[in-house]
């Protein structure tokens, strides 16, 4: 599983000219969900997206979390992370989970987030569908973080 977090002053979701989420402060995160992932990874990554020291302290240093800031979080389902680029100049596809899993295990990211923050903390964009994504980008600051499976087994 991918996730490419940018950190944010403003986010926001449109999905056929309608805005259908935002967010102040925080995270944008556009999430990716390959074939093998699992309710482990899912778990582990948004748990590592949630704690990841990405925001400045009093010295301005990136110490500081999205949790413990009271940050935002605007999750985008993004299969196109999982493209395998290797080789010729058209992405392919195969490394992306059935459209199925990837929206149950997105769901449950998002669940999971919920839970960490709180509801009202987290956007989400629409599975399956194009969406217009807005950002300030704070820094910039962007991090690209991956939770993958070794002998069936999550790896950190």
């Amino acid at each position: 599983m991918k996730g490419l977090i940018q950190r944010v002053s403003e986010a926001s979701v449109t999905v056929q000219g309608e805005r259908i989420a935002a967010i102040g402060s925080g995270l944008l995160l556009l999430l990716g969900v390959e074939n093998g992932d699992s309710e482990a990874e899912a778990k582990e990554l948004c748990r590592k997206i949630l704690t990841y020291r990405v925001f400045p302290d009093e010295a301005g240093r990136m110490n500081r979390s999205l949790e413990s800031i009271g940050g935002e979080l605007l999750v985008v389902p993004q299969f196109t992370l999982t493209a395998d680029t290797s080789s010729g100049t058209r992405p392919g596809f195969s490394h992306a989970a059935k459209p199925e899993e990837a929206n149950h295990l997105i769901g449950l990211f998002v669940a999971q987030a919920r839970a960490g923050l709180g509801d009202e903390k987290v956007g989400e964009g629409r599975f399956g569908t194009h969406m217009r994504v807005g950002l300030v980008n704070d820094g910039p600051v962007t991090f690209l973080l991956e939770v993958r499976q070794r002998h069936g087994e999550s790896v950190r």
